[in-house]
């Protein structure tokens, strides 16, 4: 088969490889659309995972089932399904209080083991889920979703007016639509890339530029406030966005060695809630749940379908001009 893989640090490549022999437990998966993430370009970098090479990236897929292994029940050939990639050890402790995602010895398809950035891709059963008729394209963005909403999890049972993200990215779009979907009623998205912000409004957000006197408006009048960007300087503000009584989530991945100031008397004094938040858990049912919700024009965010050759290109460093999320089609 054909696949892309990382046969060592800082190097990609695009070549054939031995197709995936099923074992118990598992299918194979004819992958039709895979997604590029962050991470992806971090575990090229040996900075995140087990940094074991050669690896085939690519944690965002689905496809369809080609073939079925031993003690497999529940699917059949032919299902079209997600992967949901994160695999815990279920023996840690946060894997006993239900925590897959900040388990200590995670690993995942397509960081520690090879995903989906190939023609195929051997998965444990119990890893996948059935997306009906849904389009693969809309299906890949489960994963994405997913980690949208573990993000969103701790604010469960809050009422939530006026939220304001900043960082129209891939992941801050979605968290808009997912916060839009779920009932609140005014969602800004910030940013400095005026065709984000007009896909933001094509998509019933609202949208700020970022720099601009209109952000004295947001000034302690959200009830929740989001790095999307991974920016520090704004990271840092959040707290100035959100009202008394409300929340910060740090959503954006941040330098490992960036920190900010909080005057701890202001959370005190105006009862603020601030949360990180990783990955997803275990949660791609609600994600495409939300995914269907919000219906077939999610597919906005998916600006780029690549060949092999093109998700190379993109990993060793050449930008997508006007790109969102990006996509291997096959």
């Amino acid at each position: 088969m054909k696949a892309l893989n990382f046969p060592e640090k800082d190097k990609v490549a695009v070549g054939s490889m031995p197709d995936p022999v099923v074992g118990p437990g598992e299918v194979v998966i004819a992958v039709r659309a895979s997604g590029i993430c962050h991470t992806d370009i971090e575990v090229m970098r040996g900075n995140y995972g087990a940094s074991a090479f050669p690896i085939v990236p690519g944690h965002e897929y689905a496809g369809e089932i080609i073939e079925i292994g031993p003690e497999v029940t529940r699917l059949k050939v032919g299902d079209r399904v997600v992967v949901d990639p994160n695999l815990e050890c279920g023996k840690c402790r946060a894997c006993r209080r239900g925590w897959a995602h900040l388990c200590e010895n995670l690993g995942a398809y397509g960081v520690t083991v090879n995903g989906g950035f190939a023609e195929q891709s051997a998965v444990r059963a119990d890893a996948v889920h059935q997306i009906a008729d849904m389009s693969f394209t809309m299906a890949a963005l489960a994963e994405p979703m997913g980690c949208v909403l573990n993000g969103l999890s701790p604010l469960e049972g809050r009422l939530i007016e006026r939220a304001a993200i900043f960082g129209t990215g891939p992941m801050g779009l979605l968290m808009g639509l997912a916060l839009k979907s779920r009932g609140t009623p005014e969602v800004i998205m910030v940013d400095f890339d005026d065709d984000r912000l007009r896909m933001a409004k094509r998509n019933g957000l609202e949208a700020m530029k970022a720099g601009s006197g209109a952000l004295k408006e947001l000034r302690r009048g959200c009830d929740l406030a989001v790095d999307a960007a991974g920016v520090p300087a704004v990271a840092a503000s959040l707290i100035d966005c959100i009202a008394n009584g409300g929340a910060a989530l740090y959503f954006g991945v941040c330098p490992a060695d960036a920190r900010i100031e909080i005057s701890p008397f202001e959370v005190f004094r105006r009862q603020l809630s601030l949360f990180g938040t990783h990955s997803l858990n275990h949660n791609i049912p609600d994600a495409l749940a939300v995914i269907e919700a919000i219906g077939p024009s999610i597919e906005d965010v998916v600006t780029h379908r690549l060949s092999f050759d093109g998700i190379a290109d993109v990993m060793a460093g050449q930008k997508v001009k006007g790109s969102m999320k990006v996509q291997m089609v096959l």
